[in-house]
């Protein structure tokens, strides 16, 4: 480990304040952690929302410093952990919220449970855009939906950050996807293997008609919530249909579902860093996530334009403007 006793980070002190460049004191781990210099930090929507402080769900107080997902290398480990040894390159959801430090700094001192060996066939930049959006994907499709081969899957926002891994996960697991986008990805939707199906052009009836003899889907995938959740109710199988939703907010008529004796699952990807409770699940599907990408099963779409602290602004500015074409990476300072 470096003999350096200070780090940077950037901070924020108010919402929608702007980012300031600190210096404190590198934490050493304890029982249970590992110290990690920060190589990479990814954008999702949640950032910015906690930025703006709009995301009371995240708990995450000012002064903060934000980055929910991290990729980098272990240069330090509490007295118990085996299974992480100093040089590993980790990637993990690790922080920026319910009060802990977020990746935006040098170094990040994280619970071992939340890391795993970050993939060996891709560079920490591209391992610092998977873990939120993959967990999330992961915790609706394989833990609260249980895709297997010969189901029918439709993703809606397939383009999307978590809706790109789920049809590829998916794929992954042997379903036929089909997957909801706008025209301008309609390659991009087929060439991840799935059905490309038009919402702005193509109505509920439309589609199940032609794609499911008018029997629904085994599982939907809702990743985008508002309206496309409501027509999710409307698109599962009737008995065994499963709708799932990463963005469930707002207020829906369950009818259609009930009329259809369908079941519904919600995803809270946070809740491992909020509670402390199941947070080695988080560590486990990114040891099966890194299988996935290694055997070419798996790979997140970046944004090629490249970002670090001086540019973190018009980083988080252009996720904001939706002008980014994948998952925007910040490379941390060295």
């Amino acid at each position: 480990m470096s003999t350096q006793h200070s780090m940077q980070a950037l901070q924020i002190t108010e919402p929608n304040g702007s980012f300031k460049l600190i210096e404190q004191a590198i934490p050493q781990p304890g029982i249970g952690q590992v110290l990690v210099k920060v190589a990479a930090s990814s954008i999702n929507p949640l950032d910015l929302k906690i930025r703006a402080g709009q995301a009371a769900h995240a708990k995450q107080p000012f002064p903060t410093i934000l980055g929910i997902d991290m990729a980098g290398e272990v240069v330090a480990t509490g007295p118990d952990i085996t299974h992480f040894a100093v040089a590993d390159k980790v990637y993990g959801m690790t922080g920026g919220v319910a009060g802990q430090q977020g990746a935006l700094a040098q170094y990040q001192l994280v619970d071992a449970d939340l890391l795993a060996k970050a993939p060996s066939n891709i560079n920490l930049r591209q391992a610092a855009a998977m873990p939120l959006v993959v967990i999330t994907a992961w915790e609706g499709l394989v833990d609260r939906a249980r895709v297997a081969a010969g189901h029918k899957v439709l993703v809606q926002g397939g383009a999307g950050g978590v809706g790109h891994v789920a049809v590829q996960l998916a794929k992954a697991f042997g379903a036929e996807v089909y997957a909801t986008a706008s025209a301008k990805d309609a390659d991009y939707i087929r060439s991840l293997g799935a059905v490309f199906i038009d919402y702005q052009h193509t109505s509920v009836g439309q589609y199940l008609a032609e794609h499911t003899d008018n029997k629904g889907f085994d599982i939907v995938f809702n990743t985008t919530g508002g309206v496309s959740l409501d027509q999710a109710f409307q698109s599962v199988k009737t008995y065994t249909g499963h709708v799932v939703s990463c963005l469930g907010w707002g207020t829906h008529s369950i009818a259609p579902l009930s009329f259809r004796a369908a079941s519904y699952s919600g995803v809270f990807t946070l809740m491992p860093l909020l509670t402390g409770q199941s947070r080695a699940h988080h560590g486990n599907i990114l040891r099966q996530a890194s299988q996935l990408t290694e055997q070419g099963l798996l790979n997140i779409r970046l944004d090629p334009q490249e970002f670090d602290f001086e540019s973190l602004d018009q980083a988080y500015e252009k996720v904001a403007t939706a002008r980014n074409s994948g998952k925007v990476v910040v490379t941390v300072a060295a």
